[in-house]
């Protein structure tokens, strides 16, 4: 298990120059006026070995003895914050292949006209240090502090609040989706959501009882296999002084997916039990926005449902009534998260009135074939939206592709026997499809964005920032389109 310590010091001291060293330098690895945290010898040692370098590199190391390292990072002009933070996160990959536990970085060496250089790179490092080891029963510990040493570059009290708020709601949401589907059931899953009454935020449970009466046959629908209950769960969080619309965004939350009688190859199952990851991206949402004390109004809709089959399972041909009053043929019981975003989306419009709706969920895999693991597909009904979560994307890397949507997609999901259809059975198009389903359910032309996270919300082989699993895409994401855009 890795736990990491941030410390922020005023001064560099004689004890920590003497340890474990981090220095920024140019791109020709000068270091300028951070030599005066060396000896005389350890800056004739480190200029000796640079002239044998590839300094192509981004980090280079100095063995000075067993007790100390010397690290030097180079930095590009113009960085953006996804660059420093992606620096942070090699950092991490090289320091956690050592037995060293303590480290300090030079602050004052940092570029001067970047803003919060040093919050940045710090996030790189602890988003990239995640691991999920809850059931390993032999633990490895391994624990690393970091020094920040110098005044000069030290992020406010505010900026630290916000990137660990951020990596909190990150981690949680990867948390989710990293456990199992026998542990993280929904009923289980909604015993964890109540626990966030405790940050700030307001829980309301709509059980099998509450959406039967309500009407949420769609959702209900898939959930029909389980021993486990169906629920709709609402978060609201107010933080804006005036008591304006919130913004709205809603995940599909299934729990374990088999495809009920639809079944899905034995091949890759196990992976299905992060299908509930675009509820896990909206709970870890709304926790870092409770935490960092957002100055917006938001709330958060996830349906949590487990689709298992048994005697009393939907079956591919039934027909269920939602919420909207819509009725809709199951013609494919895999293709489930549709209908549970359907009602969950009309009951957030209906219920709440929000200025706009995103939903997030691991909907297809045609979305995968298309863009692979670089883009999640955004599908929207408002070009305003897009833009602002296209460049939202782009600025913390979780990258979004806009896909269309367009009305003769629709009678594709015509139904002969109900108002629509849950597939489209001539094939092809299947992501814009599934978003034209959806687009249904949205009644009074709210601006609304589909992202179909297929794709990005779990990584075999890690990423820039990420060392493999579940990656937590959309907690970053939406809450810089907030930040950016509605604070």
């Amino acid at each position: 298990m890795m736990t990491i310590r941030i410390n922020y010091q005023k001064k560099v001291s004689k004890k920590t120059s003497s340890s474990n060293l981090i220095l920024f330098a140019d791109e020709k690895f000068n270091i300028g006026s951070s030599k005066k945290y060396l000896s005389t010898f350890e800056n004739s040692y480190i200029n000796d070995l640079l002239k044998a370098c590839d300094l192509k590199k981004k980090i280079l190391v100095f063995e000075l003895s067993s007790k100390k390292k010397i690290f030097l990072i180079s930095i590009k002009t113009n960085l953006k914050n996804f660059d420093i933070e992606n620096l942070g996160s090699e950092l991490y990959v090289t320091i956690n292949s050592l037995k060293n536990t303590e480290y300090t970085i030079i602050s004052e060496s940092v570029i001067e006209n970047h803003h919060n250089f040093i919050a940045h790179f710090l996030h790189g490092i602890k988003l990239k240090s995640y691991e999920f080891k809850k059931y390993k029963t032999k633990k490895k510990f391994h624990n690393i502090s970091i020094f920040v040493a110098g005044n000069k570059n030290k992020p406010t009290i505010q900026t630290q609040i916000k990137f660990r708020s951020l990596e909190e709601g990150t981690f949680y949401a990867r948390d989710l989706v990293s456990e199992p589907g026998n542990i993280l059931h929904p009923d289980e899953y909604v015993k964890r959501l109540s626990s966030l009454k405790k940050n700030g935020l307001k829980i309301n449970i709509l059980d099998k009882k509450k959406l039967k009466k309500l009407g949420m046959n769609a959702l209900l629908g898939v959930g029909m296999g389980s021993i486990r209950g169906s629920y709709l769960v609402t978060m609201e969080w107010n933080g804006a002084k005036k008591k304006s619309k919130p913004l709205a965004f809603v995940g599909k939350g299934v729990t374990f997916d088999t495809g009920g009688y639809s079944l899905k190859p034995a091949r890759f199952m196990e992976d299905m039990t992060y299908d509930m990851a675009g509820s896990a991206a909206v709970v870890g949402l709304m926790k870092t926005l409770a935490l960092r004390k957002a100055k917006v109004n938001a709330v958060g809709v996830v349906g949590l449902v487990e689709n298992m089959i048994s005697g009393v399972a939907q079956r591919p041909g039934d027909i269920v009534k939602s919420y909207s009053g819509k009725t809709i043929e199951v013609l494919n019981t895999d293709a489930e998260g549709r209908l549970v975003l359907a009602d969950a989306l009309t009951y957030t419009e209906r219920k709440y009135k929000p200025k706009f709706i995103v939903d997030l969920a691991t909907l297809t895999g045609a979305i995968i074939v298309c863009l692979g693991s670089e883009y999640a597909g955004l599908f929207s009904n408002d070009d305003k939206l897009s833009k602002q979560l296209l460049n939202a994307g782009e600025k913390v890397q979780e990258k979004l592709w806009r896909m269309p949507l367009h009305k003769n997609y629709d009678k594709l999901m015509n139904s002969k026997n109900a108002d629509v259809q849950n597939i489209n059975y001539i094939g092809g198009a299947g992501s814009t499809t599934a978003a034209q389903f959806l687009k249904r359910f949205i009644l009074n032309k709210t601006p609304w964005a589909h992202l179909d996270i297929a794709g990005m919300a779990f990584s075999k082989y890690g990423g820039s920032l990420n060392s493999g699993g579940a990656t937590g895409f959309g907690v970053r994401l939406l809450n810089e389109l907030i930040e950016e855009n509605y604070e």
